[in-house]
């Protein structure tokens, strides 16, 4: 696979340390340096910290230029806090286990590991820790946060209308715990996490899943540095702010260079000069209608018909990462998608993290579809929510009154008056019918019979190798893969990759960093999200993994 460009340029200078800073937030595409960050330090108030991002297409490509480049000696995994889903740590990790082919070094150091970035980093030749830090190795957690109780107390009732009995994502409006169907769909998928966690962990370190599992019985976390060494975790217990003579040994001399993900990818890569183009679509994030960050339906439309228009791309490649949202808008991005087939251009997905319900929505029409094995895939559903504020009203001392013309005139009203039954009939057919449509599109895209979706939806939320057994994913594999898939059915030998959508400008990103919102402003501001969103919803469960 080809690499992105930067509008500047880095020199690697010899004996180069690759210096692959474990933290942040991990988002599937990159951004240029900001110029802003330096002084970021002297604004207060500022929860920059906390919305540091760094893209996954920069880490892996730079692991790619580092394996290849004779004057990088190897790779340093500075810290473990990099906010990331198993999907993700899993390309990273894969990357690295491919970087070792060409016989570089590769070391791991932190204060305190966590599973996800312990995962990443047992791929390291060497595992060091501080001595006053531990591996928090003891198993994984999936939860929910349950808002009912808040509500009730309030004076708010969520009218929920869903087809699909594991279609859980509005249970935290109308229950306070998960119910049956979600733990068990949510046990599946979490200790198919765990297994892949103990089994690559236990490859690289030399330890089988039992000992792995008894270590993580014994809450590591909370034990000593010593016990994680004794234990076989990690190789070396060091101070971090030693790690330069370290570092120094490695390389073989006192005076190497370091070069951080964003000053690596600005190093500039070969650029293929071919006429035809391969483009690479990113959707990340919720899907909404017309605005919002994640993926807004009339953005994408229109960048989908930039695409289909520009004649000398002849192939598509969609990289999804999301967990759903508007069954509106997925449609339109799904119709969109079909348009540029019509076009004999091939489409290959990519699944990231998530590509469930709604994200799934805007992939299943693709030729081939590709998931890793911890991708969280499926919850082919839909729902709709109709909060009924009319106890609040009452309480506050808010009266209505008017006249109307016909039976169901006020309709638009429910979210004031409440739902009569007649209403809600009529309400739970149109989101029948969007499940109908939803399952079929599925079924269209695989090739498959409706009802056989229907069997295997429900909303249901499947893990990435689930779904190649069920058959709504192909083949296992990442972004790479995708795109070899796509230049084979696109019939290509010279291609040039181009990237969608362009890089956002800096000065977006400062307004986001001058963010002072607190965490319960985030929490209201959650409920009144979701209550004001539309109708009709593809949206699959928000689960916190830990």
């Amino acid at each position: 696979m080809g690499d992105m460009l930067s509008s500047s340029s880095v020199t690697v200078q010899d004996k180069t340390i690759y210096r692959l800073q474990m933290k942040g937030v991990l988002v599937e595409q990159g951004q240029d340096e900001n110029p802003f960050v330096s002084l970021m330090g002297s604004v207060p108030y500022s929860n920059y910290a906390q919305q540091e991002t760094v893209g996954l297409d920069h880490i892996l490509s730079n692991i790619r230029l580092a394996k290849n480049d004779d004057k990088i000696l190897g790779i340093w995994l500075d810290g473990a806090e990099l906010a990331m889903a198993p999907a993700s740590a899993k390309a990273i990790r894969d990357a690295l286990l491919d970087f070792k082919t060409s016989g570089k070094w590769i070391i791991a150091s932190a204060k305190n590991f966590g599973e996800g970035n312990y995962y990443v980093a047992s791929v390291a030749d060497r595992i060091c820790l501080d001595p006053t830090g531990s591996v928090a190795w003891h198993g994984l957690v999936a939860q929910k946060m349950y808002y009912t109780r808040l509500m009730e107390k309030i004076g708010v009732k969520m009218n929920i209308l869903k087809v699909g009995t594991f279609k859980s994502a509005v249970e935290p409006y109308f229950r306070t715990s998960m119910s049956e169907a979600d733990k068990m769909q949510t046990k599946q998928y979490l200790d198919g996490i765990w297994s892949e966690f103990k089994t690559a962990v236990g490859a690289s370190r030399h330890l089988t899943v039992e000992q792995l599992d008894e270590l993580a019985d014994r809450v590591m976390g909370l034990q000593p540095a010593e016990e994680s060494l004794k234990a076989g975790l990690v190789d070396t217990i060091v101070y971090m702010q030693d790690m330069d003579s370290l570092l120094r040994v490695y390389a073989g001399t006192e005076d190497y260079n370091l070069l951080t993900t964003g000053k690596m990818a600005q190093v500039k890569r070969p650029e293929s000069k071919a006429k035809d183009k391969v483009a690479v679509l990113y959707l990340e994030g919720g899907i909404t209608d017309d605005e919002g960050d994640g993926i807004v339906g009339k953005k994408v439309v229109k960048t989908l018909k930039k695409i289909r228009k520009n004649k000398d791309i002849k192939a598509l490649v969609l990289r999804v990462n999301s967990p759903g949202g508007s069954a509106d808008a997925s449609e339109q991005i799904w119709h969109a998608v079909q348009n540029i087939k019509e076009d004999s251009i091939p489409v290959v997905v990519s699944m990231g993290d998530y590509a469930a319900s709604g994200g799934y929505y805007i992939s299943c029409g693709a030729d081939y579809i590709y998931a890793e094995p911890t991708t969280i895939t499926g919850s082919i559903g839909i729902f709709g929510t109709i909060p009924d504020v009319s106890k609040l009203r009452d309480k506050v001392g808010i009266d209505i009154d008017g006249v109307a013309t016909n039976k169901h005139s006020d309709m638009d009203l429910m979210v004031f008056k409440g739902m009569t039954s007649e209403e809600e009939a009529i309400m739970q057919s149109m989101i029948e019918r969007g499940y109908d449509l939803f399952t079929r599109r599925c079924a269209e895209g695989r090739h498959v019979e409706q009802d056989y979706i229907k069997s295997i939806a429900e909303g249901r939320v499947w893990l990435g190798s689930k779904g190649k057994e069920i058959g709504i994913v192909d083949e296992m594999g990442n972004l790479d893969d995708a795109v070899s898939k796509a230049v084979e059915l696109a019939g290509l030998e010279n291609y040039k990759l181009v990237y969608y959508p362009e890089i956002k400008d800096p000065y977006e990103e400062l307004l986001k960093m001058l963010d002072n919102t607190t965490e319960e402003e985030k929490l209201v501001m959650k409920v009144r999200t979701f209550c004001s969103k539309p109708r009709i919803m593809a949206l699959m469960p928000e689960v916190t993994i830990r």
